[in-house]
């Protein structure tokens, strides 16, 4: 390998770390305002501020159930009836557009922020 070979794989990963950070920066979005929309089987639930921490007990008509959980502004779902337990290991949500999905309950977690901006990160 030479001189020059070394010199260009540094600056191709030099490159692709800012690359890597600035995305990171433009696409993160910020909490305020936003809400956990709770929906089951297409018709809404509820709503929830993620900046309070709450912990509610979803019944469905069932008998089945999906605990969640709003804690230091994220979402998650902490416990579930279902017999997979996808919607439980599922990562913690708090972004607009995150959602989390319990197909066996019919339940689906969706984070809208208050901001009605039109703009995405990916057009920046």
């Amino acid at each position: 390998m030479k001189k020059n070979d070394f010199y260009l794989i540094i600056g191709i990963l030099i490159a692709t770390a800012i690359v890597v950070i600035f995305s990171n920066i433009i696409t993160r979005k910020d909490t305020a305002g936003a809400v956990a929309v709770v929906t089951i089987d297409g018709s809404e639930y509820g709503r929830f501020p993620l900046d309070r921490d709450v912990t509610e007990r979803i019944e469905h008509s069932d008998g089945a159930y999906n605990v969640l959980s709003i804690h230091d502004g994220i979402c998650e779902i902490t416990e579930a009836s279902c017999r997979d337990q996808i919607c439980v290991h599922h990562m913690s949500v708090q972004y607009n557009g995150q959602t989390i999905v319990c197909l066996p309950n019919k339940l689906v977690v969706t984070i809208e922020n208050s901001n009605n901006d039109d703009i995405d990160g990916a057009t920046h």
